[in-house]
């Protein structure tokens, strides 16, 4: 049977909201709304990933424990996703809600979990812009996928500066167009996208310096413009860690979303159950 517009736009706006995806991160108006892009930034072993486990969490646990219950693409092009951990961090949580429960948490429970996520490896921009023309028909077919995780949205950024020469357009044109194309998802679907960023030294003419600011934003203009809520990562630096913490990081979080900026910062650490705000 063949859909109508209307039935159409009834399913798409059935999409859930995340603006409570996680409060601690975000400033009081709430996090990110329908169709933005949240960017998480810093250099390597500042915690991005944790928190992006954090948040895949917190979206496919069922509602009676916390969760959001809703369905989530996983784009790897780090090739760095971490199935053990991440099932490892859903048990414990399962486990800690339903401790009080006769049963607690079984078996079928974490497999309903596991199937609200999707997971696309990429290797290049190529395969990136090709997964995102696929994930259309996912979008208009699952009004329960709401979120969508890039792990990194940076990762062939030197790849194209090298495939574009001397071009800065050439060595852009692949993340533009791959921008260009999430853009129209976030306004045909409502997804709401998570984005880490690796830092790298770069200065204004393009060229990698060790005087320029790491945390300036160094992506494509098409990407810059998509995003709404930038959260800079950092790992504090401590003499003595308290036992059983683990490392502290930072979380500077920068929301323009509402055409006037909004500040907050958090901190948490990361342990064997997952990130721990304190």
């Amino acid at each position: 049977m063949s859909e109508s517009g209307a039935q159409l736009f009834a399913r798409l706006e059935s999409r859930r909201s995340l603006k409570d995806i996680e409060p601690r991160l975000f400033p009081d108006d709430g996090g990110p709304a329908h169709g933005e892009v949240v960017e998480i930034y810093g250099t390597e072993g500042t915690g991005k990933t944790e928190l992006l486990y954090h948040l895949l969490c917190r979206c496919v646990l069922p509602q009676e424990v916390g969760g959001l219950e809703v369905d989530v693409v996983f784009v790897d092009t780090d090739y760095s996703l971490d199935m053990l951990r991440l099932v490892s961090i859903l048990d414990g949580r399962l486990t800690a809600a339903l401790s009080t429960s006769a049963s607690g948490p079984d078996e079928s429970t974490l497999r309903s979990c596991l199937a609200r996520l999707l997971v696309v490896h990429c290797s290049s921009s190529s395969q990136l812009l090709l997964t995102l023309h696929f994930l259309e028909t996912t979008l208009s077919s699952r009004p329960s996928v709401a979120l969508l995780l890039i792990d990194s949205v940076s990762a062939f950024y030197w790849p194209d500066r090298c495939e574009g020469g001397a071009s800065l357009a050439k060595q852009e044109e692949k993340l533009g167009k791959c921008s260009e194309l999430l853009g129209r998802l976030l306004r045909d679907y409502r997804i709401t996208v998570f984005a880490t960023c690796h830092s790298i030294r770069r200065s204004s003419s393009g060229v990698c310096s060790s005087s320029s600011d790491p945390d300036r934003p160094y992506l494509c203009l098409s990407w810059r413009r998509l995003v709404s809520h930038r959260l800079l990562m950092s790992r504090q630096e401590t003499s003595e860690e308290e036992p059983g913490r683990g490392h502290v990081f930072t979380v500077h979080c920068t929301s323009t979303s509402c055409r006037s900026k909004v500040f907050r910062s958090s901190s948490f650490c990361v342990t064997d159950a997952g990130v721990n705000f304190i």
